[in-house]
């Protein structure tokens, strides 16, 4: 089985996250969306509605796996047996981020990472951004998938 590890915090689901998910579907056996928790990371969303989000956004794909993990991300990819992280790249500053990334967890595992370019459409939108617009009472809904529109913060 050809398994992606998707990580990120997910504060919360955006649209550019659901565009990788889905096209990772088309690449991957399964891929698993990997909230990872940071305890000095102060969150808009509960862990517990990041996990709702995502679940009920692919809750008709069963080849998409929601877990949380701590640590070091290639260690929980040794852990589900995970060859792969997938991540989506908008713009050059995060590929060179990525990249950095990348290099170091291939330099301590053979875990190989699959970059996609994020979709034109969606290449605009980050979660700062969605957390930015909530915060000012603005139309988040428009960036963020279904399963996100109905927060009330």
């Amino acid at each position: 089985m050809k398994r992606a590890l998707f990580p990120g915090s997910f504060d919360p689901l955006t649209l550019g996250h659901y565009d990788i998910i889905k096209r990772g579907l088309k690449l991957f056996d399964e891929v698993v969306v990997a909230i990872g928790i940071n305890a000095d990371k102060n969150y808009m969303f509960s862990l517990e509605e990041r996990q709702k989000f995502i679940k009920e956004a692919f809750k008709d794909e069963p080849k998409v796996k929601v877990m949380t993990y701590q640590g070091l991300t290639i260690d929980f990819c040794k852990e589900i047996d995970a060859q792969f992280i997938l991540r989506g790249l908008r713009n050059p500053a995060d590929f060179e981020f990525e990249k950095a990334i990348a290099h170091t967890n291939r330099k301590l595992s053979r875990i190989e990472t699959v970059f996609l370019l994020t979709a034109a459409s969606t290449s605009y939108i980050s979660s700062s951004i969605v957390r930015d617009v909530i915060r000012n009472n603005g139309d988040y809904t428009v960036l963020v998938p279904d399963s996100v529109r109905v927060i009330k913060k």
